[in-house]
């Protein structure tokens, strides 16, 4: 009986197809990325246990640094006409005569942390210089010009029929009255709900927190 001979093939494999779709992962992630921008100022946050993740959008940052200066900063990036309405309102209830260019420059200023005397010099200044410029802080601590309130109140009518999250990042060795002059800010705002920045610490073993935390592994595994 004649034997039947099967045709030999190619074991080689078209990789093209792979490197395109290789790429266009890459590309993707490269254009999906968010990169965290360099802190201007440096803040060491006491540490806490229970943590939840930040709000990106609609937020609010109020820092306190090491030597008790007050800074704010705005967390939106779905909205940048949220940045307009709060730069507008600053410079109008504040009669600070700020240029289109230098309320534009509010968009790509990571931080504020001057009085409103010198905020015009600090829109002045280019967003990639501006972390070279050593800002003296919002003045808090007297209660008869606060000036945190009207950061926060044209914030919250930026964002009117929005949540609006209040977060506050404290360095370790800031003084009590500083951060009690920020919680003042936000109650004359109405506002009486905030977030604590910390950073993540271990839970104690042997807690209550623990135990729980060790179940629910448990449970997991099963």
């Amino acid at each position: 009986m004649p034997s039947v001979k099967i045709p030999k093939k190619s074991t080689a494999t078209d990789m093209t197809p792979f490197v395109d779709i290789a790429f266009l992962i890459l590309s993707f992630f490269i254009m999906a990325t968010k990169f965290k921008p360099p802190e201007p100022v440096e803040i060491t946050t006491p540490g806490s246990v229970l943590s939840q993740k930040l709000p990106e959008n609609n937020a609010v940052l109020i820092s306190i640094d090491s030597s008790n200066k007050v800074y704010f900063s705005v967390l939106s990036d779905k909205d940048p006409s949220k940045f307009d309405a709060i730069i507008q309102g600053i410079n109008t209830t504040q009669n600070l005569g700020l240029t289109q260019a230098e309320m534009a420059n509010f968009k790509k200023t990571f931080l504020v942390g001057v009085p409103f005397g010198g905020l015009k010099q600090l829109l002045q200044t280019e967003a990639s210089e501006q972390i070279k410029l050593k800002q003296p802080g919002i003045p808090v601590l007297d209660t008869l010009n606060n000036q945190l309130v009207w950061w926060i109140q044209q914030a919250k009518a930026a964002f009117a029929g929005e949540k609006l999250n209040y977060l506050i990042k404290g360095d370790g060795k800031s003084l009590y009255p500083t951060f009690e002059a920020v919680i003042a800010a936000l109650k004359k705002n109405e506002e009486f709900k905030y977030n604590l920045v910390t950073a993540l610490d271990d839970i104690p073993a042997g807690t209550e927190l623990y135990k729980r935390e060790k179940a629910g592994e448990k449970d997991l595994k099963k």
